[in-house]
């Protein structure tokens, strides 16, 4: 697209599936970028030299975003060595486990809606004065099919925070527009290739699911990449407060 050349771009989750393949994706586009990682840095740092080879800036910073201090420290960090920043892709996020409504206690409920949804304030709000609104500046938010339909058995709470991504970017759209900066959100829908649904998903259901897919088959991280790198290179687009859904034709707004 060429647009994106010498843009300087933030990612939170960047450790595999998704936030990996929207890192990969952005650098093979021009951008410059900070990659965010909570436990692993192995992915980041693979793609961070990957990045230098291509003549790109890439940085790699570790952080529980679900800390005030943590955040202020990431992104006091990423503007140390990047200055501002023109795209901010708010990935992280995560089901931790299965639970029905008998089985959520309040940890359990505080700790998802944390990692999904206060993760996502406190990146946004910590990385506002430093995002290039007078010549445009991208905010896309993650969600999820589960956000949009309530998701399957056990992801209660998780749907719940994904829909509340979905009220954020468009209250955030109607808040930031005056400031010449865009919010939107993409929501994937069964995505292979990911932790989430290594870890959540046995492949009996994996296999009834794509089954239901009207295109006939899973999506994968670079379908949610490719999502991504449109609205990104829209920073100073019309396009605002709206949600992609990449699903294969199992939703449709």
């Amino acid at each position: 697209m060429g647009k994106l050349t010498g843009k300087n771009a933030l990612v939170t989750g960047t450790s595999q599936g998704i936030g990996a393949a929207i890192a990969r994706t952005l650098i093979g586009e021009g951008c410059n970028i900070c990659m965010h990682y909570f436990r692993s840095k192995d992915e980041p740092e693979k793609i961070k030299e990957a990045a230098l080879d291509k003549g790109r800036k890439a940085i790699c910073l570790g952080a529980d975003l679900t800390s005030e201090q943590e955040v202020s420290a990431f992104i006091s960090g990423a503007v140390e060595q990047m200055g501002s920043f023109d795209i901010l892709v708010n990935n992280s996020g995560a089901l931790i486990e299965r639970r029905t409504i008998q089985e959520v206690d309040l940890d359990y409920w505080y700790r998802v809606i944390d990692i999904n949804m206060t993760t996502m304030m406190l990146v946004t709000r910590k990385i506002l004065p430093y995002l290039n609104g007078s010549t445009g500046a991208s905010i896309i938010n993650n969600s999820s099919l589960a956000g949009r339909k309530g998701g399957h058995a056990g992801s209660l709470v998780y749907s719940a925070a994904k829909g509340a991504v979905l009220a954020w970017t468009r209250a955030l759209s109607q808040e930031l527009a005056p400031g010449g900066i865009r919010v939107n959100a993409v929501a994937p829908g069964f995505i292979e290739g990911t932790s989430f649904h290594e870890t959540h998903t046995s492949r009996e259901s994996a296999r009834k699911t794509i089954s239901q897919i009207p295109l006939g088959r899973s999506g994968n991280p670079d379908d949610v990449a490719r999502a991504v790198l449109f609205l990104a290179s829209e920073y100073d687009g019309f396009i605002t407060g709206e949600t992609i859904d990449i699903n294969g034709g199992v939703y449709c707004a």
